[in-house]
C-alpha cells in the first residue's frame, strides 16, 4: 500500500502531480519542474521530506555505538546541535546507507536516513543496538519540509518565536537547535539541506505540519516537487542511494571517500567501524572502480543507464538529467579507474563527445569554474 504524509492533501490541494516514490505518494511538480528549480536557485522553495526516516538512539552509550556503526567520525560532533554526513557500511565496504546524525545530548542522538532504506536501515541499527544498551526509537510523528534557498532563512526565521529568531539566525551550517514556531509549536530547525542551497530542514510535529506549510506559502516560499529535488542535487554533486551508490558499492568508487574518517581511538588503536578492513584492503589493492562528472555540451540528455566509453574502459551513466541552471546535460558516471578522458556516451547507437567536470557544477546558486566549458 502506497504511504502518505500529512502534507497530502495541501499537495494535491495546489495541484500537485503527484507519482509513486519508494512506496510514498509524493508530488514531482506542481506544475512546472524547471520553474521550481530556478525559483530555489533564486529565491526560496519547500519540498515535502516527510518521507524520510528519524531514528532516534538513547543510552548512556550511543556515542561509542556510533563509533563503530559509521565510516565518518561522530568524535567530529562536540558539541550539541552539530551535524554529521556519514555512509553506515556492511562487512565489505558497501554502502548500506548515506546519512546524517545529530548530538542532541551525550546519550541522545538524531539519525536521519533515506525512506526507501527505512526497515533495512532500522534492522541493521537494530541488531548491533542491543550490545551497547542502546535504545533505538522510530519517531514517526515529525513531518520534515526542507526550505531552500538565497531567501530560505530569512523567510522561514520570521515565522519563529520572537525569542528564538536570534538563535535561528546564528545558527551555523550543518548544525540544528531546538526552536519553536509563532503558535509555540516546537520545530527541530537544522542548517542542511539537498540542494547546494543554503537554507534549512524544518522537523515538527505532524499535527503542526500543515500550518506551517501554508506560513511558508504564504510568506513567498514556493512549493517545489521531488523533480526539482533531483536536478538541484545532481548540480549541487549530491549521491542519490540506490542510483549513485548501494551495498556494491564502496564510499571509494561512489566519490564519497571524504566521508571516511581512518582515525584512532587512541594512539596505535584504530577506530574499528563496520566496514574498516575492506576499504583498507580495497584502497591497499587499488580501488577499481571510480566515479565522474559528465557535462555534454550537445543538445540531447544523458540518462540512467546509457553505456559510456572512455580511455579507461566502458562504464555507466548513474544519475542523468538536464540542467536547468547550466543549460546542459550533467551526469554522475561510473567508469574504470584510471585516466578517463576522452569519454563518449552512446546515445541510441550514436557516440556523442561529453566533457569531465569537478561537481559541485552550482554552489550557493553561483556555476563553479569550469561547469560551462
Amino acid at each position: 500500500m502506497t504511504r502518505k504524509t500529512v502534507l497530502n492533501d495541501t499537495h494535491r490541494a495546489l495541484g500537485a502531480k503527484m507519482v509513486d516514490f519508494g512506496g510514498w505518494d509524493m508530488p514531482i511538480h506542481y506544475g512546472s519542474q524547471i520553474d521550481e528549480h530556478h525559483v530555489v536557485r533564486r529565491q526560496a522553495g519547500m519540498f515535502d521530506v516527510s518521507h524520510m526516516a528519524v531514528i532516534d538512539l538513547h543510552g548512556a552509550r550511543v556515542r561509542e555505538f556510533l563509533r563503530g556503526l559509521l565510516a565518518n567520525s561522530v568524535e567530529k560532533l562536540k558539541a550539541p546541535g552539530k551535524a554529521l554526513y556519514s555512509c553506515m557500511l556492511d562487512e565489505r565496504g558497501g554502502v548500506i546507507d548515506d546519512l546524517i546524525v545529530y548530538l542532541m545530548d551525550e546519550s541522545w542522538f538524531r539519525v536521519v536516513s533515506n525512506a526507501a532504506t527505512r526497515e533495512k536501515d532500522l534492522a541493521w541499527i537494530g541488531a548491533r543496538a542491543p550490545e551497547f544498551g542502546v535504545e533505538v526509537r522510530e519517531n514517526t510523528g515529525l513531518a520534515i519540509i526542507a526550505v531552500q534557498g538565497p531567501l530560505a532563512r530569512d523567510r522561514t526565521i520570521g515565522l519563529l518565536h520572537a525569542d528564538d529568531r536570534a538563535t535561528a539566525q546564528a545558527l551555523g551550517r550543518f548544525a540544528a537547535a531546538q526552536v519553536r514556531s509563532t503558535d509555540g509549536a516546537p520545530v527541530f530547525l537544522a542548517r542542511t539541506g539537498y540542494t547546494g542551497e543554503d537554507g534549512f530542514e524544518l522537523a515538527l510535529p505532524r499535527e503542526h505540519a500543515v500550518a506551517m506549510w501554508n506560513a511558508l506559502l504564504a510568506a513567498g516560499v514556493a512549493p517545489a516537487g521531488l523533480g526539482a529535488r533531483d536536478t538541484l542535487r545532481l548540480e549541487a554533486g549530491m549521491n542519490l542511494y540506490g542510483q549513485d551508490m548501494d551495498d556494491s558499492t564502496t564510499p571509494w568508487e561512489a566519490g564519497l571517500g571524504w566521508t571516511v574518517a581512518l582515525d584512532d581511538v587512541a594512539p596505535g588503536q584504530p577506530r574499528g567501524f563496520v566496514g574498516r578492513a575492506a576499504l583498507e584492503a580495497q584502497r591497499k589493492a587499488g580501488v577499481p572502480r571510480q566515479m565522474i562528472g559528465l557535462v555534454m555540451d550537445d543538445k540531447g540528455v544523458l540518462r540512467h543507464g546509457q553505456r559510456v566509453l572512455s580511455a579507461a574502459g566502458e562504464g555507466v551513466i548513474l544519475s542523468g538529467t538536464f540542467s536547468p541552471t547550466l543549460g546542459k546535460a550533467i551526469a554522475f558516471a561510473r567508469v574504470p579507474a584510471g585516466a578517463v578522458e576522452p569519454v563518449r556516451v552512446d546515445i541510441r547507437g550514436r557516440e556523442v563527445p561529453v566533457r569531465v567536470a569537478r561537481f559541485p557544477l552550482v554552489r550557493d546558486g553561483k556555476v563553479q569554474q569550469g561547469a560551462l566549458g
